[in-house]
């Protein structure tokens, strides 16, 4: 079955849902995912990350709910859809090939006729100087790239990735993020990334989706997201208790940590701390220590998750 409408999203999920038995391993989930876009779909180890990309790859058939890839419905008869989607959990090969001969069986369950295709995509992921190695005595880098090699011989439409940067050097990171980068923007390729680190997505994708135990509790833009991250004053002084009166009287609400400094995290404190500054020294108890410091990513993300707990 295939969607009418021309300006269809490349992945659409709607109220998707898999039961094994009376646990709910993704519940309701429903997601567009736009053409051209770096998606992230964050969540935590069991979140359902996986599950959710076995029925994009029809591997799993959904208790209820549907999905569409580039307009087309996914289930087990879908078989040219495949010939536009690459997809990498693992990097998985065979040991005792070389590069080249890995891409070329590749190629052939492909069915692939231009040979030229294995040259293109080892060039395209830095693999020329371990073209003839055997895939058993590649770094662990270099093996995820020749995963991502085997996922995108045939140009696909869309790519679906599973922690596709782990074991990576740093720089091999940045080389996978500016060839993704390069596929979403010049050539129109839709990016689904699956991972369990925000800060590694941060750098990447256009949105990211945060699931957790099976549901999607957000959604957001990476622009936007600078704009979500909490931020607090860290203060200190030489006598604590004074400082504490003046701010209690000036209706500034503040918490005290286990070293003595204070922390206040509502609006005038993070948003005018010259002005906070400025009474403190009008009460003849000018700050030893006073700076904003900003949630990191890792802390948003774990904030969400447990925001979404205790509302359950």
């Amino acid at each position: 079955m295939e969607k009418t409408s021309s300006c269809y999203a490349a992945i659409q999920m709607d109220g998707l849902t898999k039961k094994f038995g009376d646990y709910r391993a993704v519940s309701d989930l429903s997601l567009d995912v736009n053409h051209g876009e770096i998606f992230g779909f964050l969540g935590l180890n069991g979140a359902g990350k996986s599950t959710t990309i076995k029925m994009m790859l029809s591997l799993l058939k959904p208790s209820s709910g549907s999905i569409y890839m580039l307009g087309n419905k996914v289930d087990s008869g879908s078989h040219k859809l495949w010939e536009k989607i690459g997809y990498l959990e693992e990097a998985t090969y065979y040991p005792g090939l070389t590069v080249i001969e890995n891409l070329d069986i590749a190629r052939r369950m492909q069915m692939i006729s231009d040979r030229q295709s294995i040259t293109r995509v080892i060039q395209k992921l830095g693999l020329e100087a371990h073209k003839d190695k055997k895939a058993k005595n590649l770094s662990l880098g270099n093996k995820q790239r020749l995963g991502l090699a085997k996922a995108m011989i045939h140009n696909p439409k869309i790519l679906i990735l599973d922690e596709p940067i782990n074991g990576l050097d740093p720089a091999g990171v940045v080389e996978i993020r500016e060839m993704l980068f390069d596929l979403s923007k010049n050539f129109g390729v839709t990016v689904f990334i699956s991972s369990h680190q925000l800060e590694e997505l941060s750098k990447l994708v256009d949105r990211i989706g945060i699931i957790h135990e099976g549901q999607l509790i957000q959604e957001i833009k990476m622009a936007h997201l600078e704009q979500s991250l909490q931020k607090h004053v860290v203060l200190d002084g030489r006598d604590k208790n004074a400082m504490k009166q003046i701010l209690s009287e000036h209706r500034y609400r503040f918490e005290e940590s286990t070293d003595g400094r204070l922390f206040l995290s509502e609006g005038p404190a993070t948003e005018e701390p010259e002005r906070l500054a400025e009474l403190l020294v009008r009460f003849g108890q000018p700050p030893t220590q006073l700076n904003i410091v900003t949630e990191d990513l890792e802390g948003y993300f774990l904030r969400i998750i447990q925001s979404t707990r205790r509302i359950h």
